[in-house]
């Protein structure tokens, strides 16, 4: 399977789909999300992004479906392009996908011997080997500390900085062997995702690609239009929150003359929507994740 969807009843259901609405799966990956919206649509159209190439292997035979093998961060422009706008509904998983974390050769799972890549978009030169090889010490640190929240990230950037000297980092074996002395004991699993993390963020420019993603759908819904999203990490939620709350990225609500609040956005869901025990049982990576839909006003 290329990726076990998350969620998927409580954020299709979130979308309050019309059978003849215009929407938009930014993050299709194996399609699991896509192909429940595409049994809610009679005559609608399901645009789909997705920057990773393999992905359009899973696309259905539908001529109700088009394919944007791109950033999600180019929402807009695509949507401009296609004569998509205004839509009904945008949804986003933003968890990497099972396909992506489950082969070796891509770089994303610390369980496996493999190149440290970490690209989504593979159209890309720039991969965590650039990063651990070239960022000085300074930068490094701020990454880890700034994307992973990682305490002892100038130790880290010291060390890598300084046993780079000798060899090039290239495999994430030899990464892990590199920096076992700044992993704490019994925490080895916790630290190196972090790790990881925060050289996926980096790799592919996470933050920022959300952050303008998240800008653009205020532009592109249509009132009454739902935005669906799922995030897997603090820095993700955090910044949906905001935005969901405010219409901005600070979340600072702006009132108008006579002190009522003013933003684009009415919140359908209070707090995240979690994943139940069962489903994190079926699938643990549900464990992190956190919906959260609001709709324009």
């Amino acid at each position: 399977m290329y990726h076990n969807p998350v969620l998927i009843n409580e954020s299709v259901f979130g979308l309050s789909i019309k059978p003849n609405g215009i929407y938009v799966d930014t993050t299709f990956g194996g399609g699991g999300h896509s192909s429940e919206i595409l049994n809610h649509l009679s005559d609608g159209k399901l645009i789909v992004f997705d920057q990773d190439e393999d992905a359009e292997r899973n696309l259905p035979d539908d001529k109700r479906v088009i394919f944007v093998n791109n950033n999600f961060r180019y929402l807009k422009n695509f949507l401009r392009f296609y004569k998509a706008i205004p839509v009904d509904g945008i949804i986003a998983d933003l968890g990497v996908s099972s396909f992506q974390f489950d082969n070796p050769e891509r770089g994303f799972s610390i369980r496996f011997e493999g190149d440290l890549d970490l690209r989504m978009d593979r159209k890309n030169k720039f991969d965590a080997k650039n990063i651990l090889n070239e960022y000085p010490k300074e930068k490094l640190k701020e990454m880890f500390f700034k994307f992973g929240e990682i305490h002892n990230s100038s130790k880290l950037a010291s060390l890598i900085v300084e046993k780079r000297k000798d060899q090039k980092i290239a495999s994430i074996t030899g990464f892990k062997e590199l920096i076992s002395t700044c992993i704490p004991k019994e925490k080895e699993n916790k630290y190196l995702a972090k790790v990881f993390q925060a050289l996926r963020i980096e790799v592919n420019d996470e933050l920022d690609s959300l952050r303008e993603m998240l800008l653009q759908s205020r532009d592109v819904l249509r009132p009454g239009g739902r935005f669906v999203v799922i995030s897997y990490h603090s820095l993700e939620d955090r910044l949906i929150k905001n935005f969901f709350r405010s219409g901005n990225l600070q979340g600072n609500i702006e009132k108008d003359f006579f002190g009522v609040p003013q933003t684009p956005f009415k919140l359908i869901t209070k707090k995240p929507i979690i994943a139940s025990e069962k489903e994190i049982e079926k699938n643990s990576r549900a464990r992190s994740a956190k919906l959260r839909i609001a709709e324009k006003i």
